[in-house]
């Protein structure tokens, strides 16, 4: 059996390019090679206690069978609960759907809405799985690239004009996986303003990262009235709560959409794993302490990865207001040489960095933004300014 025997629908995908370099610099490490991996958006916290006696409860008290497929009654009233008392949004148990991780609810929801043909908006850079969730759905990427120099977010003008009669979906990222970037209620509004002459458009919001956020405030476009009822949150406990592994992210959407997503993960996963559910209640109704000092520590690493790579020369960088990434453009570099090895685009530079710096990152090109390099900053301050001296030497040898 060779390649050719695999579907094409399989074929068409690429591989995770953050999954493919934390890979490659695992190998190095196995082999004795002091690797510092800055390639890998997970938080370097262990779960909170609270939530960890929560699982284990579950477990004592025989929460072993199959849940409901869109998540356990007490789960999706938490989740309700969060979005009013957080968010000021209103939603029903029966418009939300819990699901192994917020990747599948993000894909569940592209499934449910998206048929052959319909176009996609997504503007970048933008996390890698957008655009292969959509070529799955047959549907058609239409990207709006908004670089540093606009702080990666696009404009209203940009959105409008992306607009056709074939535009069903567009995927919001706030605060943004690759680049740290929040938008502000001002910019949102700008964007729910153009969205709200076109109702045929549904939005997509990955509000992941919600809670690692360093502006104060978080808004989301469901807040604006004139595209409420069409807006499909997408969240989970992951990145908040340092829960990567138990895996359960949520949809809140319109009840059409929820009834689909519910449809969709009845037939290939069915319900999420009991115990996390459990472990993501307590998640929800325990005290949030725990996430309040987990983003304060995020926010000193952003200040110290900020203020060491503004002393990198040939690096032009933003000021990530949120998330744990920083997104160093580099094309100063390319055709550069240390008299060894000659740098064609990000891609050369990521393994460059890997082979000479021993720092794993991530090529630009899989977020949709060639020129670039995903840095994630979720590690220990002593890695960050360890890791920044590497590559600032590194660097510093190509002419």
């Amino acid at each position: 059996m060779t390649m050719d025997d695999i579907s094409v629908r399989v074929k068409s995908l690429s591989p995770s390019a953050t999954l493919a370099m934390s890979q490659k610099s695992n190998e190095m490490k196995a082999k004795g090679i002091d690797i510092i991996n800055l390639s890998v958006g997970e938080p370097d916290f262990f779960t909170p206690d609270h939530i960890k006696e929560a699982a284990k409860q579950a477990i004592d008290e025989n929460f072993s069978f199959y849940t409901p497929v869109p998540g356990y009654m007490s789960l999706r009233k938490a989740i309700c609960e969060k979005l009013k008392n957080e968010n000021g949004i209103q939603f029903t148990p029966e418009q939300i759907i819990v699901s192994n991780g917020a990747k599948q609810s993000l894909c569940n929801c592209i499934l449910s809405v998206v048929n052959p043909g319909d176009e996609v908006i997504i503007p970048t850079p933008a996390w890698v799985s957008y655009v292969e969730m959509v070529k799955l759905a047959e549907g058609k990427c239409v990207t709006i690239p908004a670089g540093v120099e606009q702080n990666f977010k696009i404009t209203p003008e940009q959105l409008e004009a992306a607009i056709t009669p074939k535009s069903r979906l567009i995927i919001l990222c706030s605060p943004s996986n690759p680049t740290g970037s929040v938008y502000s209620c001002e910019e949102l509004k700008g964007l729910a303003d153009v969205l709200a002459k076109h109702p045929e458009i549904i939005i997509l919001a990955d509000e992941i990262y919600e809670h690692i956020n360093f502006t104060g405030r978080f808004d989301s476009i469901s807040q604006f009235e004139s595209v409420r009822d069409r807006v499909a949150i997408v969240n989970g406990v992951s990145k908040a709560y340092a829960m990567t592994g138990w895996r359960i992210g949520f949809l809140a959407a319109p009840l059409a959409i929820a009834k689909a997503n519910s449809k969709l993960q009845s037939q290939y996963t069915s319900g999420a794993s009991s115990i996390a559910q459990k472990a993501a209640e307590a998640a929800y109704t325990g005290s949030q302490q725990c996430v309040e000092d987990m983003r304060q520590a995020f926010q000193r690493r952003r200040d110290l990865i900020v203020s060491l790579a503004k002393e990198i020369p040939g690096i032009r960088i933003n000021h990530p207001e949120g998330a744990f990434y920083l997104f160093p453009e580099v094309s100063s570099f390319f055709g550069k040489t240390d008299g060894e090895t000659t740098i064609k685009d990000a891609g050369d530079l990521a393994l460059y960095l890997l082979d000479k710096a021993h720092v794993a990152t991530v090529d630009g090109a899989a977020f949709c933004a060639p020129g670039y390099i995903r840095l994630s900053y979720a590690t220990s301050d002593e890695n960050i300014v360890e890791a920044m001296r590497r590559i600032k030497e590194a660097l510093a040898l190509l002419h």
